[in-house]
């Protein structure tokens, strides 16, 4: 077996997990792994920042929730960044470099162990994900375990959407280690089931009408929100909370393990 890497050693540290949440937009996904923190009688981490590429506060609860819970916060506005290099859009990953390279500058002095994207909408870049190497997990919308020839199935921003269109009879949520490759980390923990329910009379091929896109559309929205309080909410702090103890740990060829035993597929609830 590989030399096994803790994602957080609590033995080298003597104080719990400094935890920053990066959020873009509502921060739900946030509030619950701060209140998670609250809870904990040993706590086992602690959130020190809370970071966002969004300043619009129309947009963005970054500031509302630092703000009522007591923790720092940092913001660096995607948008302006963007607009002060001459671009619009915000595709070109080459100058997200620079961006990253700022926020890790940014976020240098509150020496942060672990950082939990919680609803944060831009794609990391190496100078984020070398400074933070096998310390950055995520919460998806989908059973990353599922695989087809080799490749994850349910990635990216529609896994609910595609996982319904599939035919799947349940979906779930998992955790995993952030990697260049989107959605393509070590997975954690996969969340207990979300049943599917279908319209009554309506096929997953029938939903793909175009006369049933509305339909469909609240189909997904509905079924995301069971999702994210089901699942999400359940497993996100539940994960943070277990690498904060030092019970998981990486391989670096690809596998997790909880407490020294591997989990070729995550850690099932």
């Amino acid at each position: 077996m590989s030399r096994l890497v803790r994602i957080f050693d609590p033995d080298k540290h003597s104080e719990p997990m400094r935890l920053a949440c990066f959020i873009s937009g509502s921060g739900t996904n946030v509030v619950k792994i701060i209140e998670n923190e609250r809870a904990e009688r040993d706590g086992s981490y602690h959130v020190v920042l809370i970071f966002t590429d969004n300043e619009d506060q129309s947009r963005c609860n970054a500031q509302k929730i630092a703000e009522s819970h007591k923790i720092a916060v940092a913001m660096h506005d995607m948008d302006k960044f963007y607009a002060n290099h001459g671009q619009i859009s915000k595709r070109d990953l080459l100058l997200r470099r620079k961006y990253d390279t700022e926020v890790a500058e940014l976020i240098s002095p509150y020496d942060v162990d672990v950082i939990a994207l919680g609803g944060y909408m831009s794609i990391l870049t190496k100078p984020m994900l070398d400074r933070y190497l096998g310390r950055i997990v995520n919460v998806h919308p989908g059973d990353l375990s599922v695989r087809v020839e080799g490749r994850r199935r349910f990635v990216g921003l529609h896994a609910v959407r595609d996982a319904i269109m599939a035919g799947e009879r349940e979906i779930f949520s998992t955790t995993h280690v952030v990697r260049e490759e989107v959605d393509n980390g070590e997975v954690l923990m996969r969340s207990q089931p979300v049943r599917v329910a279908l319209p009554r009379g309506l096929t997953p091929k029938e939903l793909g009408k175009t006369e049933n896109r509305t339909i469909l559309d609240n189909l997904v929205a509905e079924h995301q929100e069971r999702l994210k309080a089901h699942g999400d909410w359940v497993i996100f702090p539940k994960t943070l909370q277990l690498i904060g103890e030092g019970l998981f740990a990486l391989d670096g060829e690809g596998n997790s393990y909880l407490d020294e035993v591997i989990q070729p597929n995550g850690v099932r609830l």
